[in-house]
């Protein structure tokens, strides 16, 4: 009788935790209530807004500038021409594996100009396949009614055919979708908008001359900032190992053509893809009868990162040296 009384207390004791958590309490909140929706998760910041949040941390913070691009704020870092009588200021636009110090060209670059004469103010660039907020915003709060409860003017739609609600679907105005076109071209206000804002700083601080360098993609939208735009205030374009973003268009030998400023065209010679596009963007300057500008060669030395960023400051250095005696004289 002990035995089996023991048996059948063991038996309670294992059953009760299962039934319990088959029939929760009838306050408790259920689960997927308190879960937010996919589409409600935040979203992780882009790559360069998380470069720029460590580059405020290592940084002097007299070096540090937030300037406004529409909605956006975004980091530039501003170094002030070493000289009494600064020659301008020199905006520089990085690649997009770049950050506003990136160690490859636009960091050095930015710290060795104001010895020679120049106010330096690099800027962070968007991802380059960042979409705005303001996009991202719009397809959530359309996509968020659907998960309602229907009502009766959307009652019908649920017996359509598959094919009309496939159709349906897949229309942007009803689903928020954005299509690479429309992603490409909110990338391209972006950093418009954050290049004028660049050259709104430059007049604030009086510089006599406003000059465009762009490394790696960067020199792609500086080439065509100065294309659509053409800025009474901005005539000098220099571009370093110019490379054209993956998407866009159009190319840059189609831009240079277009091209009515005084430009420098640096490029490193080693590889033959690299030569074949120079060569392109040099026949296509001759094409225009372009007379000022100027394409310049240079070797990489990848074993020595310092003698070849100290080669590419004395070049640049030399060419807004000229140009600038030039327009004076």
């Amino acid at each position: 009788m002990r035995l089996h009384s023991l048996a059948l207390l063991g038996f309670c004791l294992l059953s009760c935790p299962a039934a319990w958590a088959e029939e929760p309490p009838e306050n408790a909140p259920a689960d997927s209530a308190d879960a937010p929706a996919a589409s409600e998760r935040p979203l992780l910041p882009e790559r360069s807004v998380s470069d720029a949040q460590t580059l405020e941390q290592r940084l002097d913070k007299r070096e540090q500038q937030m300037l406004q691009a529409g909605a956006e704020s975004f980091l530039a870092l501003w170094l002030p021409a070493n000289v009494g009588e600064p020659s301008g200021a020199v905006i520089l636009l990085p690649g997009d594996v770049e950050n506003a110090d990136g160690a490859a060209a636009i960091g050095p670059l930015r710290r060795k100009l104001p010895d020679a004469g120049w106010h330096s103010l690099s800027l962070t660039l968007p991802d380059p396949d960042g979409d705005p907020l303001p996009l991202r915003t719009a397809a959530t709060a359309t996509a968020a009614p659907q998960s309602d409860a229907p009502t009766t003017e959307s009652a019908p739609a649920a017996e359509s055919p598959p094919e009309a609600a496939v159709a349906e679907a897949t229309q942007p105005a009803d689903s928020g979708v954005i299509s690479p076109e429309q992603r490409r071209q909110a990338h391209v206000e972006r950093v418009m908008a954050r290049i004028d804002a660049a050259i709104a700083f430059a007049n604030q601080q009086q510089a006599r001359e406003i000059v465009l360098l762009g490394h790696g993609s960067g020199a792609y939208w500086a080439a065509r900032y100065l294309s659509e735009r053409q800025p009474d205030n901005v005539q000098k374009l220099l571009m370093v190992a110019a490379e054209l973003p993956a998407g866009f268009a159009p190319p840059l030998d189609e831009m240079v053509a277009q091209l009515a400023v005084a430009t420098g065209d640096f490029f490193y010679k080693d590889q033959a893809t690299d030569r074949m596009a120079a060569l392109k963007r040099l026949q296509a300057s001759k094409r225009a009868k372009l007379p000022t500008y100027i394409q310049v060669s240079m070797k990489a030395l990848p074993g020595n990162l310092d003698v070849q960023q100290e080669q590419l400051y004395r070049r640049l250095r030399g060419w807004l040296t000229q140009h600038i005696r030039t327009a004076g004289s």
